[in-house]
């Protein structure tokens, strides 16, 4: 039946052979470390090939396993049987969902009862393999894209993927061997005709009859037989028991098993509230019997214990690197990640603190672990190894320099619930909320923080139980906190809304800054770098008319595709290093990059340091070539950019990504920590998205702005600002409204964080 398009195969070899290097281990990692049965490296095993980007079990799902993980990798096939008997790879006993089926078959469905619950779809066991011929198969998870659906990837068989492939290793998963008996095909007759044909490493099931039914037939080959654990409450037919009590008896598992695949969760439970209870015993049980233990659910696209902070690699290596023990495998749908979690993250050297590329700077401390500019966000990102922590300015009423992300407190506090009555709009901060310059600084403190949820429409939520955790700090003791942390190599103090606040406000948050970093004697010391930063040229101007010897960062707010000689040369009399998005490096469409531009090496080359934000772990924040994986992102950034640092709300990420020892391997390293090829992906669908308009190229009017304003005196009235007008009683209150409802739904949005 493997009629699959050559030339589409070819034309993706061709794409990421180039990108992805051959396959191989480093030669860092001593296998004696490892705490699995046999004291080899765990397994890395592919769920239907590279499930989590193409379809579930096609040709480039697997294909793309191959080429981007471990050289030992192992391809997993669910089987389900044609009515000629034929095995094909598809994950589930219906093929509604993951296949157009439906669509050429419209008429073919049918209810079967399986495990004694009435199932309707499209069932293998009723077309031919020829009759599946024109079936292609799409992505059945909802949340991933769609996009290579209508690239015809056909159904494959067990042959075609060893025959074609040469995996190094196969495993076929035998889900419903009792169904398919109740419809006269055999699984046994087809595992043991198989075999005699192509190598098959591994064969799970989660029925005990059906492994009991090959075990004698297996036992003299080098085929591993695998016990499938289900949901503890589930029962297994052929013993009456539940899967919970079979854990119980692991002795009489070994006597049709060599292993057992357990739901991570078996291992690692997770509370009411998805964080970690402590481990169970169930690995370490398993090996005293003799069993390998194998895990599974594994996917970087889907919400996981909050203790990870959605950092998948933190994730696996809680299950083959930590103090007790070491699963023998992993089942993922992103096979990448392991990889590079068993080859690269493994058994790092603790006290090794990696190279100095790149920078680490902070985004509001670790704001993805707890509320942003905290205390707490602070020492967090110093614990998790940052470079440089970051203060964005706000001003108080009475005048004092604090840490907050954003001019408005309605974004970072609870003052929403105290202090409503302050509510104003302010159209040259294009807001409306309660802002900093309304409260003194003895107010401000009496607020609770509320931590960053960028991606809730998602459902993602950053740590919940610490939500409304630590202080806000003044400037005075940030610059004090860093001070004191001997592995912080300095600051940078994020200046905004300055032009506003001195003419509006009477603030002069630059006078402000500069006297601050003078009192804890930053001014007149070369141990810790000062980095002062902003979008305003004017701002930066005048803080080099301070002659002090600090860095000045240009944050360009746009993304941009380039920058014209003439516009950095100017940049150069004002700044010492820049600040960019992510798009003006990577150009991007549908979530899928498309090209990658030359801002980061025409900046470098007039001697100016390039910083790249944001970098963020949730998988949402990242385009689909990087495989919902925050190391593949940053790894194609700083190697394959070459940007000098980053900026990031999960800075311990950041941090263990440039201390793996798989960056310093030169020319043998392996594929799953090389750069990906922008484009390559987005190249192999067969449904090209519309072209997008360029990005802009950055002018020399961009960074012109006039003159840095001087403080004025405050004004008298309502803070320069207007309060939302009163309620009018006929029909001319619609805009009144408006602004009402505005400042309603964000004093609501608020109070349901808390």
């Amino acid at each position: 039946m493997f009629k699959f398009k050559v030339a589409t195969l070819c034309i993706f070899f061709v794409l990421c052979l180039p990108v992805f290097s051959a396959a191989q281990r480093s030669p860092n990692n001593k296998t004696s470390l490892w705490k699995t049965l046999s004291g080899d490296p765990p397994l890395a095993i592919a769920r239907g090939g590279f499930s989590g980007i193409f379809p579930d079990s096609s040709m480039n799902a697997y294909t793309l396993a191959l080429i981007t993980g471990l050289p030992d990798m192992i391809l997993w096939c669910d089987v389900q049987l044609t009515s000629d008997g034929a095995g094909i790879c598809f994950p589930e006993l219906t093929l509604n969902n993951g296949s157009d089926i439906g669509v050429l078959f419209n008429e073919s469905s049918k209810t079967y009862l399986v495990n004694g619950v009435s199932r309707t779809g499209w069932f293998s066991l009723d077309f031919t393999l020829d009759a599946l011929t024109n079936v292609s198969l799409t992505q059945g998870v909802f949340s991933r894209s769609n996009l290579f659906d209508q690239s015809f990837f056909q159904v494959v068989t067990v042959e075609e993927v060893a025959r074609q492939l040469k995996p190094p290793g196969l495993w076929l998963n035998i889900q419903n061997d009792a169904f398919f008996r109740q419809q006269n095909l055999s699984m046994r007759s087809f595992v043991i005709s198989a075999s005699r044909s192509v190598t098959v490493n591994y064969i799970s099931s989660p029925e005990v009859n059906f492994l009991r039914s090959i075990v004698t037939w297996f036992k003299p080959s080098p085929t591993k037989l695998i016990f499938r654990f289900l949901g503890q409450s589930d029962i297994e037919a052929s013993t009456n028991q539940t899967y919970g009590s079979l854990m119980k008896n692991l002795t009489f598992v070994k006597t049709f098993a060599s292993g057992i695949l357990v739901p991570k969760t078996y291992i690692w439970p997770l509370d009411k509230d998805l964080y970690l209870e402590p481990h169970t015993s169930v690995v370490m049980d398993a090996h005293k019997e003799g069993l390998e233990i194998f895990a599974s659910d594994f996917a970087n696209d889907i919400p996981f214990a909050y203790d990870y902070n959605y950092d998948p690699v933190a994730e696996y290596l809680n299950f083959i690197d930590n103090d007790n023990f070491s699963v023998d495998g992993v089942l993922s749908d992103f096979p990448i990640t392991p990889s590079e979690a068993i080859d690269c993250f493994s058994h790092m050297d603790k006290n090794n603190s990696g190279p100095a590329i790149p920078l680490v700077i902070s985004h509001e401390g670790s704001s993805g672990e707890y509320p942003g500019c905290t205390d707490l966000a602070y020492k967090q990102a110093i614990s998790d190894g940052a470079d440089v922590l970051d203060c964005p300015v706000q001003m108080s009423k009475d005048g004092i320099p604090f840490c907050l992300g954003s001019i408005n407190l309605i974004d970072r506090t609870t003052a929403a619930q105290s202090f409503s009555n302050l509510m104003l709009t302010i159209p040259e901060l294009h807001s409306d909320g309660i802002f900093s310059f309304s409260l003194d600084w003895s107010d401000i403190q009496t607020l609770k923080p509320v931590i960053s949820n960028p991606y809730l429409d998602a459902s993602l939520y950053r740590n919940p139980r610490n939500k409304n955790a630590g202080s806000f700090v003044a400037l005075s003791d940030f610059l004090a906190l860093a001070n004191n942390a001997t592995s912080i190599s300095g600051v940078v103090i994020r200046v905004e809304n300055a032009s506003y606040l001195a003419e509006k406000q009477g603030l002069g948050v630059t006078d402000a800054v500069i006297d601050a970093l003078s009192k804890a004697g930053y001014n007149n010391q070369t141990r810790k770098k000062v980095m002062l930063q902003s979008t305003n040229s004017a701002v930066l101007i005048k803080l080099k008319e301070e002659k002090n010897n600090y860095e000045l960062v240009y944050e360009v707010e746009e993304d941009i595709r380039d920058a014209l000689n003439s516009t950095i040369l100017d940049i150069t009399k004002f700044a010492n290093s820049l600040v960019i998005n992510k798009n003006s490096v990577y150009s991007k469409n549908i979530g899928f990059l498309t090209g990658a531009t030359d801002v980061v090496s025409k900046l470098q080359a007039f001697k100016l340091p390039v910083y790249v934000k944001l970098f963020q772990n949730e998988f949402f924040s990242q385009a689909w070539d990087f495989f919902s994986d925050a190391y593949v992102e940053l790894n194609s950034f700083v190697v394959g950019s070459g940007v000098d640092g980053v900026i990031t709300d999960f800075p311990g990420t950041a941090n263990r990504y440039r201390r793996n020892p798989c960056l310093t391997l030169g020319k043998d390293t392996p594929s799953y920590m090389t750069p990906v090829g922008p484009g390559s992906l987005l190249s192999v669908s067969q449904t090209q998205p519309p072209a997008l308009a360029p990005s802009p190229v950055l002018d020399v009017s961009d960074v012109t702005e006039p003159p840095f304003p001087s403080v004025v005196a405050k004004p008298n009235s309502d803070n320069g600002a207007t309060a939302p007008p009163p309620k009018q009683p006929s029909g001319q209150a619609k805009i009144v409204v408006g602004i009402f409802l505005s400042n309603l739904a964000i004093l609501l949005s608020t109070v349901l964080l808390f």
